[in-house]
């Protein structure tokens, strides 16, 4: 098919590999340009314009840092191909998924909300969570480019689109609350005398122990400029998470405020286990 795929940061970047590797004719587009490079080099054609990437697209992706890039590119009156579906990738609140789907419907424009769940590693391999959130015939027709990224066991469909969204910040709650109950151990181990890698060692087999085997190696070594997925991205989706409920979310409020001392200590780019790093001493 002929992808038009808007937003190359690292993970649109991985995405677009796998298209191309599969066969598809990929014309991409970021608003920083530069950003396109990597993947024009594998085989993208460069679009100058959004408006130019879309013309004669089959499926025009975006996969954007937020809902506002989205607003900002699409819901500007960006011209998709009426036969053409939007999938959106990027991480929305629900309320935003309703409001493009909205839009999408008042445009003529099919709609697929289709978050990821994962980084950059499982990216790479194939293996991300998927949920595709939109009507079945429109589903059907992304459905086999998500699997060219996603795990066959972790490829949901679900009702509707801001069904899609609720997920994937149900996940990223996930995340976001262990690597803050990770950083709160390290705290407690080195009050009493223990260090990173001991607490590490010794939450193997607990709760924790997911997000100490697959954050541990870059605690320990210092790595968290390696990132695979940024504390600025994580800080934006915990800001929507909070928007996305009346109710207080306290985990997810002590996870944010560690995320966003990270942000202002400069390391927003860094990786997510960064938040870690005031623990080491």
């Amino acid at each position: 098919m002929k992808i038009a795929l808007l937003g190359v940061g690292r993970m649109g970047h991985e995405l677009g590999l796998h298209l191309l590797q599969a066969g598809h004719e990929v014309t991409a587009w970021n608003r920083t340009a530069g950003a396109v490079d990597r993947l024009h080099h594998a085989g993208a054609a460069r679009a100058g314009s959004a408006q130019a990437a879309v013309q004669d697209a089959d499926v025009v992706m975006t996969v954007f840092f937020g809902p506002d890039a989205v607003r900002e590119v699409v819901l500007s009156g960006l011209g998709i191909p009426a036969e053409a579906v939007w999938l959106d990738v990027t991480t929305v609140s629900p309320e935003d998924a309703r409001e493009f789907a909205d839009y999408a419907a008042a445009a003529g424009v099919r709609y697929v909300h289709g978050p990821v769940t994962g980084s950059l590693a499982p990216a790479r391999a194939g293996t991300l969570g998927v949920l595709l959130g939109g009507a079945a015939g429109d589903v059907d027709v992304v459905e086999p480019l998500a699997a060219l990224w996603g795990d066959a066991g972790r490829l949901r469909r679900v009702a509707t689109p801001w069904d899609a969204a609720t997920g994937k910040l149900l996940a990223n709650l996930a995340l976001g609350v262990t690597l803050q109950g990770l950083v709160e151990a390290l705290r407690l181990g080195r009050a009493n005398g223990l260090d990173a890698a001991a607490v590490l060692d010794l939450l193997q087999g607990t709760g924790l122990g997911g997000v100490a085997a697959l954050k541990g190696p870059i605690i320990t070594g210092g790595t968290f400029g390696d990132t695979r997925f940024s504390a600025d991205l994580l800080a934006k989706d915990a800001r929507l998470m909070l928007r996305s409920t009346p109710d207080p979310l306290p985990a997810v409020t002590a996870v944010l405020q560690s995320l966003t001392d990270a942000q202002r200590a400069g390391a927003g780019d860094d990786d997510i286990a960064v938040i870690a790093k005031p623990e080491l001493g």
